[in-house]
């Protein structure tokens, strides 16, 4: 009987892995299955290339900042940048009015 058991387990999980592998097999013929594949393929190319080219960008960064630091020294910057700015000029404030004297005679 505990043999009987065990054969029936197993036909269940040859029974269900044989079903499983038809609907794979169904799936994978399907249409959109096949663009979501390449789909998939497309997405990871673009992603190299933007890798690549994001690597690119840190080389050319540090060109860049290399160059900054040149220019600087030749113009007598030294090593920062200076900034000219100029505060805007304070408007004069009025100057009170006199207050009118009460002219009475008494």
């Amino acid at each position: 009987m505990a043999q009987r058991k065990q054969d029936l387990k197993q036909d269940l999980i040859g029974l269900l892995t044989d079903r499983g592998e038809d609907v794979v097999g169904r799936i994978v013929e399907l249409p959109a299955t096949q663009r979501v594949i390449e789909a998939g393929k497309e997405l990871r190319e673009r992603v190299d290339e933007l890798q690549k080219k994001v690597r690119g960008l840190d080389e050319l960064e540090k060109r860049v900042a290399a160059l900054e630091r040149r220019v600087a020294k030749l113009t007598g910057q030294g090593g920062g940048r200076k900034t000219t700015t100029t505060r805007p000029k304070a408007k004069p404030k009025p100057k009170p009015k006199p207050k009118p004297r009460a002219s009475g005679s008494s």
